[in-house]
């Protein structure tokens, strides 16, 4: 929560076991993860109506007048589409499967054509390229083109075309789907690395604000305690306010992050306490510190946009916890709230020494760089820094859509 000097910001499951055997990991951004339940079974149900189709029709058409090798080829193709049942679970395990039942299922009947007795199998490939690494799927895809000039016994240059087309495209299909779902949870986490980040800039404002004033008062409370007891009650009491009054707007934030239940109705709303009406309330504790505050707004406050309203509060909240925590000097601070038609403009100052107190904003704090990122989540900006005559300053406008 360190300071800057002119500092000025504008808006603006587990690994797969082949991974780490390759070491692929540049392959592979996102870590393999398993279809749900009801995607494998949806998957299931139309690959074997589609083998059960295709094939069984070709085997039944082919087989006619072959006597006894009808009923085995029917049983191959049984086997195959029960097959398809693991094929999410262990694709590579499902794909040699399929790859022989089909290489025996075309041998017992040529009319099958090549590409028809391996249709459950280029199937199985596209769900393999899906899940597995890329250079595992590749491989997987060079063994499915390996008997394609078989074709060429029972048919002509057209079916080798046709089993070498055919297993490419399965691959590039599940390459798209892959890309899809790693899409799908890069956005994801991305979403939960903002939300912790918000998270934390709540939790951050609102606890370091009440600590800073606690320690400020405890100081002072043990300073005064042999000689001014009533002082130092009083100190005490503010300290245990200052306290009630985090720990319930903690609670508050928190349970605005819980699930909503239909037991417990709609979540209530968040940090309904944060708002810039009641900036006189957030000077209070300062002043309780012995430090003057002066508060003066223009306009009128209420009806703003519930982000910019909680925004423009934290802000101040923020500079006046800089205010007591970096300028030891500092006696007295001025927040000036000017709310116009189409933004919010704020102005913290401090009388403390020039350079006094004041430590750098890459000292690892979270203060200037959070009210940054407020500013500019609503596409406003924030400037902080020393002012010439003394003193330092934060000043930030946030741009304002009223409903009318």
């Amino acid at each position: 929560m360190g300071r800057s000097g002119g500092t000025e910001w504008d808006g603006g499951t587990g690994t797969h076991p082949d991974e780490a055997r390759t070491g692929a990991a540049h392959e592979t951004p996102e870590p393999w993860q398993a279809p749900s339940t009801r995607e494998s079974r949806m998957l299931w149900w139309g690959s074997a109506a589609l083998v059960l189709a295709v094939l069984g029709t070709s085997v039944l058409v082919a087989g006619e007048g072959r006597g006894g090798r009808l009923p085995l080829a029917e049983a191959l193709v049984l086997a195959q589409v029960c097959a398809l049942r693991w094929q999410t679970r262990a694709p590579a395990t499902v794909l040699a499967a399929h790859a022989a039942t089909g290489l025996t299922l075309w041998a017992l009947l040529p009319a099958v054509t090549l590409t028809g007795a391996l249709l459950a199998a280029q199937i199985t490939l596209c769900v393999l390229s899906a899940l597995r690494p890329p250079r595992t799927s590749a491989r997987a895809l060079a063994a499915m083109c390996a008997p394609a000039p078989l074709a060429l016994v029972t048919g002509g240059t057209a079916d080798l075309v046709l089993c070498l087309l055919a297993p490419a495209l399965a691959w590039t299909l599940g390459q798209w789907r892959r890309t899809q779902r790693e899409r799908a949870r890069a956005e994801l986490r991305r979403a939960l690395a903002e939300e912790r980040e918000r998270l934390a800039r709540e939790v951050h404002d609102v606890v370091a604000h009440t600590l800073s004033v606690m320690v400020v008062q405890a100081g002072a409370a043990e300073d005064v305690f042999a000689e001014q007891p009533a002082q130092a009650r009083q100190a005490l009491r503010a300290i245990e306010t200052g306290a009630r009054s985090a720990l319930g707007e903690l609670r508050t934030m928190l349970r605005a992050f819980r699930p909503e239940t239909a037991e417990e109705g709609p979540a209530a709303p968040r940090h309904p306490g944060a708002r810039l009406a009641r900036l006189a309330e957030l000077a209070d504790p300062v002043r309780a510190t012995g430090m003057t505050v002066h508060v003066h707004h223009e306009g009128i406050l209420d009806g703003l946009p519930a982000a910019v309203d909680l925004a423009a509060y934290r802000i101040v909240q923020e500079a006046l916890t800089n205010a007591l925590r970096h300028a030891a000097d500092a006696d007295e601070v001025s927040v000036r709230v000017r709310a116009e038609r189409d933004c919010v403009n704020i102005t913290v100052t401090d009388n403390g020494l020039p350079g006094h107190g004041r430590s750098a904003l890459t000292g690892g704090g979270r203060g200037l760089v959070g009210m940054r990122e407020r500013a500019r989540l609503l596409g406003g900006s924030l400037r902080a820094g020393p002012r010439s005559g003394g003193g330092f300053e934060v000043a930030a406008r946030l741009p304002v859509e009223r409903v009318s």
